[in-house]
């Protein structure tokens, strides 16, 4: 499996392309080309383009959560016409209307508009999407210290109801020696998304976590996580995007992390 960062909030060094703070991976394996969420602008198909990567080359596109840091690029991609119809996978409450207070932080596209567009495929189970790579659809959460928070409202039924981020979930790279976690920004928290990719693949050996973890200050819970990474033996760490430079050094301190930025390409 090949994967190159599109979008970051960094970019990677002597790497001379543009970063923005949102998200969006492309993932080959084998003749499969993927993207994960892409991003809050049309960054995404520039550096694709920059890359030498052929956009229309890509048959689907996984949406990590409906925030619009991970799907306001759709706006860019549907407004050019396109060889293909692209499939696009993401959990059922990604594509409702999301908003904190008078601010709208959804896709700029929803549901009934983007049925047309696309071929759309709202899953909560797990949707395994080429031979190694499976969706994890909705995240249970079985950590203790992981406690789901809101993050402003979500439409559901004609009622603004507070929103606890469901629709968050990763992708998880299953190869001969363990498995890898591809995640946007953890809201279901990355121990949860790590048991579940675990238990979704029935492996327990975790090679590396490369995302968003979604913490930002010191904490008991920042503690805890580090520990759950030692005990688990997690020895490739890419923290990135919504984790904080005071975390990434906290966890570096125990565990060395390696560097993101827009241009790092990993191969597994």
């Amino acid at each position: 499996m090949k994967l190159k960062i599109l979008v970051d909030n960094n970019t990677y060094i002597d790497q001379y392309y543009c970063g923005e703070p949102a998200v969006s991976y492309y993932i080959e394996d084998e003749d499969i080309s993927i993207l994960l969420d892409v991003g809050y602008s049309d960054l995404f198909m520039k550096n694709l383009e920059a890359f030498g990567i052929d956009l229309d080359s890509i048959k689907t596109i996984v949406i990590s959560h409906g925030h619009d840091d991970h799907t306001r690029g759709l706006k860019y991609y549907f407004n050019q016409p396109r060889k293909n119809k692209i499939s696009v996978l993401a959990h059922p409450d990604a594509f409702k209307e999301k908003v904190i207070g008078n601010l709208r932080i959804c896709s700029p596209i929803l549901e009934e508009e983007l049925k047309e567009k696309c071929n759309l495929i709202l899953s909560k189970q797990p949707v395994k999407l080429s031979e190694n790579i499976i969706f994890l659809g909705e995240i249970p959460q079985v950590v203790n210290f992981e406690k789901r928070k809101d993050i402003g409202k979500q439409m559901d039924n004609q009622d603004l109801v507070d929103d606890y981020v469901m629709d968050d979930t990763a992708l998880v790279y299953k190869s001969d020696k363990g498995i890898y976690i591809i995640t946007g920004c953890s809201h279901s928290g990355i121990c949860n998304i790590v048991e579940y990719a675990k238990e979704v693949c029935n492996d327990n050996r975790v090679l590396g976590i490369i995302g968003g973890f979604h913490l930002f200050e010191l904490s008991e819970q920042v503690s805890k996580t580090i520990e759950y990474f030692k005990a688990n033996n997690i020895r490739e760490l890419y923290p990135c995007h919504c984790t904080s430079f005071a975390v990434k050094a906290e966890i570096h301190k125990t565990i060395p992390i390696k560097e993101v930025g827009v241009g790092l390409e990993i191969q597994w």
